[in-house]
């Protein structure tokens, strides 16, 4: 019979943050495959946990993840575990678990914390639906055509980014979203941990400290009855031009795309386009 993958959640921070549930997976298991086995021993050795630490992450998962397979098979169970939170939500292990899938070894998810979901708990923004985005691109065009996308997203976004370039994905959400409330969170359950919500502006007129990972909730686009109205004639072309000249979409998605973000016909966003387009001349 071959053995088990779990699939672990550790704390995010506070080290009381854990099931005992998954301390006792942790004791049992044969092997922790853990994304930094630095990380993970200061967790293993607050609960005086011995189980031997083998390094997973996203430089040797697919060269490594054969001889774990091959463990499993075997009758070993492992423990996947990431570097804080649930394992694969933008962490390594996703090709170990769909491997181990393959091959029918029984894969055992062991529910605990998990950074996005504990900031949406605490934002007061909507959370009966949600969109969970992971990481923006890293680069500048990238990342202005993949907020186009999710411009006219309805439902509130969850993503992280990386501290030093959180200014940088702040001014692109400004320009791409306008100034939609956000809140921003970071160090969460630890001692320094912050949690801030407020316009997009105002976010940039404050300190952004470069300390941990963000987690950025957003609210979802307005989908309000249509008032024939734009809130700014240029705001929606520098929209519309990411939409056609980053996203490729054809001017009727794009316009369809407004439409539905700003809640007004397509004959509006038209108008507004073709008097922005003769205002520039």
């Amino acid at each position: 019979m071959p053995g088990t993958l779990y699939v672990v959640a550790t704390p995010i921070g506070n080290l009381e943050d854990v099931t005992l549930r998954a301390l006792r997976v942790l004791r049992e298991v044969t092997l922790i495959a853990a994304e930094d086995t630095r990380r993970t021993a200061r967790l293993l050795q607050h609960y005086s946990i011995s189980t031997r630490t083998t390094s997973l992450h996203e430089h040797n998962e697919r060269t490594k993840t054969a001889s774990l397979i091959s463990r499993l098979i075997s009758g070993e169970s492992i423990a996947l575990v990431s570097d804080a939170g649930t394992p694969v939500i933008s962490d390594p292990g996703a090709h170990l678990v769909a491997e181990a899938h393959r091959a029918g070894v029984p894969v055992e998810p062991i529910p605990g914390p998990n950074a996005a979901i504990a900031a949406l708990s605490a934002s007061g923004l909507a959370a009966v639906s949600f969109l969970f985005v992971g990481f923006p691109p890293s680069r500048s065009k990238a990342r202005q055509q993949w907020l186009a996308e999710l411009a006219a997203e309805p439902h509130t976004l969850i993503f992280y980014e990386a501290t030093h370039r959180i200014r940088l994905t702040l001014q692109d959400m400004l320009q791409v979203f306008g100034d939609r409330s956000v809140e921003l969170a970071r160090e969460l359950t630890k001692l320094h941990g912050k949690l801030v919500i407020r316009p997009i502006s105002k976010h940039l007129e404050a300190t952004l400290e470069e300390r941990g990972e963000y987690t950025v909730i957003v609210s979802g686009a307005a989908l309000t009855e249509s008032t024939e109205q734009l809130p700014d004639a240029d705001q929606v072309r520098r929209e519309f031009g990411l939409l056609t000249n980053n996203n490729g979409s054809t001017r009727r998605e794009a316009i369809k795309r407004l439409s539905q973000k700003y809640g007004v016909s397509s004959k509006v966003i038209f108008k507004s386009l073709e008097e922005s387009k003769n205002s520039v001349k």
